[in-house]
């Protein structure tokens, strides 16, 4: 009698109690097995049972008016904010929480004694937070209660329920610091400075249907989870420098010279590269707008989770349209002369994007060439990248992918880190290869991962990225899930279907905020199979996959039998290559439900052929860890 094969779901302990509103932990009947149903929030009319928001479903709006000046010599940004929060929850609120991100770089914060590990280096930042000089709502005076990277304001009166709004105005002051552990800073180039600036505004937090109030610390390693809202932008600068920013300049004939204003239209229609501010222009007597003084550059976003801005006295720009979206590149002369190429990979990366899963939805599309090596905002990216080709292209296409993860379908980036770079691993998979068509993709192999599912110590996928040490991070978030998307697309599902689940989760999702369980059912709902055997391993445990070929038997005139085993945690369809003496082979698929009921299966041949040569897996599409124990060759079967 076969011995049956209990596959149980084990969830590590700071998985089960951190994620509990999204997964209950491992269920009370014993003998789970790798096919039992997971045990997911129950569906409502907030979130449905097909993985879509339901007729219920509610998020909040935020939105903000904000005016800033930079003095590069002090590097001092001050800003003030008129902030309109409309909730459309169904409770009162009598108190919102901000987020204060730049509070991390205080030497007493939690980031700076947890996140100050040397993958993320905050050891070396130097920074005083931020200055909170004013928050009012008319002429009243609110009280903020900073703790660390968050802060508590009081309410005059709760804001009403289903639609009640709260204005209010706040201003703060910060020195860009020294030297900063990732995102944003300050970079010396030939020409003068490159400065981007981010994280740099209090932001009201999210509340919503899951947490109420998201309250985790800023430590360093999980990004962001934000509202959405529309931003009203206007940053002064010295009168020589050049500004981008998240949003659509609406004053460029006041802040642009007049040929270069002409350059800037003509880009906007056009499909090649047209050099807005030239490399012989910076710096040179006439490169800006006749005058004394600064400068305020305006700009507007609608549907965004935040803002970012770059400045510079050294800018090269230039630009090209695609459709009604304008792509720039801004960069100072080190980065020539590849950096040419940065609005043309920029273009082609969106088109790729565009034509695979959904259109980008924003005017402006911006790449800055700065100190950061790679960061994402809404229609802005910072890319480092001043050497190689692929380099530069791997950054821009990894970058702006986040347009679509997670700053269109708003993953909530501290919890579920891996819905955010694994996805955009994944797209980035085949965005690779817009640009470099004979790539094989990178790193979102999935036979490429298998020796990082064996490694020890490891924890689910599904682990906060701040619980993680900075070796998993991209093992687990980016890699192991892009590859887990890629074998699901290429090998279980199929393209066809995959693509047509997978642009419907992004479709439903877009501008909302999924958690992982909205996820795993739109999926199933759009594809129309079962996959909680997928998630479980991939996503929600920590075992590797080996199935092994244990023997082939054929007597003479008859068809042979394979006898194939399950050696480890993970199930996989089966996979072989079958050869006959006559040279001809045929391959061989069996549905993963074939490992219901035994780590063990028999499969016996429709021919009569004489087999000699068997090899599971041939076109190494799975994650197998030993490849030693997959093929069966042509001595065995003569001895046999």
């Amino acid at each position: 009698m076969m011995r049956i094969l209990l596959l149980l779901l084990t969830l590590c302990p700071s998985l089960a109690a951190q994620d509990s509103p999204d997964f209950r932990g491992p269920s009370a009947r014993e003998n789970t097995t790798i096919f039992s149903p997971l045990d997911l929030p129950a569906a409502s009319t907030l979130r449905n049972g097909a993985g879509a928001p339901g007729p219920d479903y509610w998020q909040q709006q935020v939105d903000y008016e904000i005016e800033a000046a930079l003095e590069p010599e002090t590097r001092q940004v001050s800003g003030k904010a008129r902030i309109t929060y409309t909730n459309n929850s169904p409770d009162a609120l009598d108190y919102l929480w901000l987020n204060l991100e730049q509070n991390v770089f205080r030497p007493d914060s939690i980031g700076a004694r947890v996140g100050s590990r040397a993958a993320i280096g905050l050891q070396n930042a130097d920074g005083e937070g931020y200055a909170i000089t004013s928050v009012r709502s008319g002429r009243k005076k609110l009280d903020l209660q900073v703790f660390d990277t968050l802060g508590r304001l009081a309410l005059p009166d709760p804001v009403d329920a289903q639609g009640g709004t709260f204005v209010f105005d706040i201003e703060w002051e910060f020195r860009i610091p020294e030297k900063v552990f990732r995102r944003f800073g300050i970079e010396k180039v030939a020409q003068g400075e490159v400065i981007q600036v981010a994280q740099w505004f209090p932001a009201v937090a999210v509340y919503d249907d899951v947490y109420g109030w998201n309250t985790l610390p800023y430590i360093g390693t999980g990004e962001f989870y934000s509202n959405f809202g529309r931003y009203e932008l206007a940053l002064t600068v010295p009168r020589d420098w050049i500004v981008v920013a998240t949003g659509k300049l609406t004053n460029a004939k006041q802040v642009l010279t007049k040929d270069q204003y002409a350059r800037w239209r003509k880009a906007h229609s056009s499909k090649e590269t047209v050099v807005i501010i030239t490399p012989e222009e910076v710096g040179q007597p006439g490169w800006r707008p006749e005058g004394r003084g600064t400068l305020t550059w305006e700009f507007e976003a609608d549907q965004v989770r935040t803002v970012a801005w770059a400045a510079s006295n050294a800018f090269i720009l230039d630009g090209a349209g695609l459709g009604d979206t304008l792509i720039q590149s801004a960069y100072p002369k080190e980065g020539l002369p590849l950096w040419q190429k940065s609005t043309q990979m920029l273009r082609t990366a969106i088109a790729g994007y565009n034509e695979r899963w959904l259109q980008y939805p924003y005017p402006v599309a911006t790449n800055v060439n700065g100190i950061e090596g790679g960061m994402e905002y809404p229609m802005i990216i910072f890319c480092r990248s001043r050497r190689s080709e692929p380099g530069l292209y791997g950054v821009t296409a990894h970058e702006i992918g986040h347009n679509w993860f997670p700053m269109i379908v708003n993953t909530d980036e501290r919890r579920h880190a891996w819905m955010d770079e694994g996805f955009n691993t994944f797209i980035n998979y085949y965005s690779k290869r817009d640009w470099f068509p004979d790539s094989e993709g990178g790193r979102a192999n999935p036979a490429g991962i298998a020796r990082t599912l064996t490694m020890p110590n490891q924890v689910p996928v599904a682990t906060p990225a701040d619980h993680l040490p900075g070796r998993l991070l991209g093992s687990l978030q980016y890699a192991k899930t892009g590859a887990g998307l890629v074998l699901l697309r290429e090998t279980i599902l199929g393209p066809e279907r995959f693509d047509f689940a997978f642009r419907k989760y992004i479709e439903r999702w877009a501008f909302k905020s999924p958690r992982p369980a909205d996820f795993f059912r739109c999926m199933e709902d759009a594809a129309g199979v079962d996959l909680a055997w997928f998630w479980r391993e991939w996503f929600l445990e920590t075992g590797h996959f080996d199935q092994a070929l244990d023997s082939v038997t054929q007597e003479e005139g008859k068809p042979a039998r394979l006898v194939v085993s399950n050696q480890a945690k993970m199930v996989m369809p089966v996979l072989a290559r079958i050869t006959f003496d006559d040279g001809s082979s045929e391959d061989l698929r069996l549905p993963v439900e074939v490992w219901y009921h035994s780590n063990k299966i028999q499969e016996k041949l429709h021919h009569a052929k004489t087999v000699v040569k068997v090899e599971l897996d041939p076109d190494r599409q799975l994650p197998e860890a030993n490849r030693r124990n997959n093929l069966w060759p042509a001595l065995a079967a003569t001895e046999g």
